[in-house]
């Protein structure tokens, strides 16, 4: 998670909210900016995991049906290439091709078992992310509803901004109702963190 990025957008969002509307609105806005800035962070990296994932298993594939056929596949049969240690694939890949040049065991089938075990671990994950999506669904709506109590309070013909940001009692439950925010969706997000696909 790149910490300049989330403190820039900390101090854009406290900047903004000074002029805004004072301390209280800086701390919140401050805080909102760091949230949103690292939601969206995580989800392209995720994204970009799964994606660099997914086209390593169709490669694998490939080299499987490429051996089968007869055709070398330099990728896995180069000796000299490296495994980079946070590369489960890769290194299950490398630990095949040494298996099958000192034992003569069918690289193919090594590799369709490697391809095979990765998928089925991808579709569990899948699914523990499937069931899991409803507790971050609703950590996201909760920590949304204060605007709908915002928007309640105009409704009644009261100024609820006025008394979050200008009032001591508002700036105090501001602060902590923004920190309990923060917090929760901190935790729901510990609780429905998928493992790591690398592992």
């Amino acid at each position: 998670m790149p910490r300049s990025t989330l403190l820039l957008a900390g101090l854009a969002g406290a900047g903004l909210g000074g002029l805004l509307g004072g301390p209280v609105a800086a701390v919140a806005l401050g805080t909102y900016g760091i949230l949103g800035v690292r939601a969206a962070i995580r989800w392209k990296s995720t994204r970009q995991v799964e994606q660099d994932r997914r086209r390593r298993l169709d490669q694998l594939c490939g080299f499987a049906a490429d051996l089968r056929a007869g055709l070398p596949v330099p990728a896995l049969t180069d000796p000299q290439e490296q495994p980079d240690e946070s590369d489960r694939l890769h290194r299950l890949a490398s630990a095949a091709v040494r298996l099958a040049d000192r034992t003569g065991a069918p690289l193919a089938d090594l590799v369709e078992r490697i391809e095979s075990d990765a998928r089925s671990v991808d579709r569990g994950l899948a699914a523990a992310a499937a069931q899991a999506a409803g507790a971050r669904a609703t950590a996201w709506l909760l920590a949304g509803l204060p605007l709908g109590g915002i928007g309640l309070g105009y409704g009644i013909g009261v100024d609820p901004v006025h008394v979050l940001l200008h009032t001591p009692v508002g700036g105090v439950c501001t602060v902590l109702a923004v920190g309990l925010q923060a917090g929760g969706l901190f935790w729901a997000e510990r609780l429905s963190a998928a493992p790591d696909r690398t592992a």
